[in-house]
């Protein structure tokens, strides 16, 4: 049967799995012009309708009067009629994050009596690799321009922060769940945007001076005492000098007060620090490089083994002759 067979109006609803028997407002005219409004066996108890005919009953009864079907699945044997039917299929819009309620389900349910033993017996101190490799992979992955793994990546960080709110929840002490991390992510977002939700902030005229604006209402939210209170210590060292400069720098803090000294590590600080002021970003400069060092590595072991040399012998000659760039001999 083709959609020239059905009588015009007919229509398959879609009720989310996630929002329930919420009738999506496009369907309202549907369901008010209908001669018959049927249910499928997944969608009886939401829709309160009549249960819906076996297919080719239904078929029969679309092509003299408009029917419409509401169902969760559009596998179901009725919709699934209706619509090779060619019946019109009306979706229910879920709000941007419907997914994340399904996603903190199954979090809580993997930590549930019943779940997963690895993923019950985790802790705070034990996750902590977890989300490091994560987030590098994330980072990986934005450098390499790869949008599937960035998806992928992403959803492997989101794991990392709703584990740690369902560990948290768990307290016995000082227990706080997923809703209330949420919950203060809101009140920061919104606190830290006046121009944006109370009505203007004069302060506020660019990118640039919402920057400094931020790290303004940040201070005085925290109460810090000290400039650079807040920064992570825990960061790599590169990234860390480089905060660390962009923090004082927003002080009046003199650049010839940066650490001096030959040592190795004075010069590493001073080189990122200076950099940062610059308006570069050391880090991410830095892990360019080294990427791209490693790739230089690869292709000159592939050379050398398409040659017949086993790179881990081939001694200083044979990097210089397979390495893929111009290079300058050690003096």
């Amino acid at each position: 049967m083709t959609s020239s067979s059905l009588a015009a109006g007919c229509a398959i609803v879609l009720l989310s799995p996630r929002l329930g028997p919420v009738l999506p407002a496009a369907a309202l005219p549907a369901l008010r012009a209908a001669s018959a409004v049927y249910a499928t066996p997944g969608a009886a108890e939401e829709a309160a309708a009549e249960p819906a005919p076996d297919p080719a009953e239904l078929l029969r009864r679309a092509a003299d009067e408009p029917v419409v079907v509401i169902a969760t699945v559009l596998t179901d044997p009725a919709a699934a009629a209706l619509h090779e039917a060619g019946a019109r299929v009306i979706g229910t819009p879920e709000p941007a994050g419907a997914a994340l309620v399904e996603a903190t389900a199954v979090m809580d349910t993997l930590r549930s009596p019943g779940g997963c033993p690895w993923d019950a017996k985790q802790t705070h101190d034990s996750l902590r690799q977890y989300l490091v490799e994560e987030t590098y992979e994330l980072l990986e992955a934005i450098e390499d321009g790869d949008r599937q793994a960035l998806r992928e990546e992403l959803g492997d960080v989101l794991l990392q922060v709703l584990f740690h709110a369902r560990v948290a929840a768990e307290d016995p002490a000082d227990p706080f769940s997923v809703d209330e991390v949420a919950g203060d992510l809101v009140a920061k977002l919104v606190g830290r945007h006046p121009h944006v939700f109370a009505g203007g902030d004069p302060a506020v005229r660019d990118a640039e001076t919402q920057e400094v604006r931020w790290e303004e209402l940040k201070q005085a939210e925290k109460r810090r005492e000290s400039t650079v209170d807040g920064v992570a210590l825990g960061q790599p060292a590169v990234a860390l000098a480089a905060k660390l400069a962009q923090r004082t720098a927003r002080a009046g803090f003199p650049a010839d007060l940066l650490p001096d000294g030959d040592g190795t590590g004075a010069t590493l600080f001073v080189v990122a620090a200076l950099a940062k002021l610059a308006g570069e970003d050391p880090e991410n400069e830095l892990r360019v490089v080294a990427r791209r060092y490693a790739e230089d590595v690869r292709a000159a072991e592939r050379a050398a083994k398409a040659a017949g040399l086993d790179p881990a012998t081939m001694g200083p000659t044979g990097w210089r002759t397979h390495w893929p760039t111009p290079s300058t001999p050690a003096v």
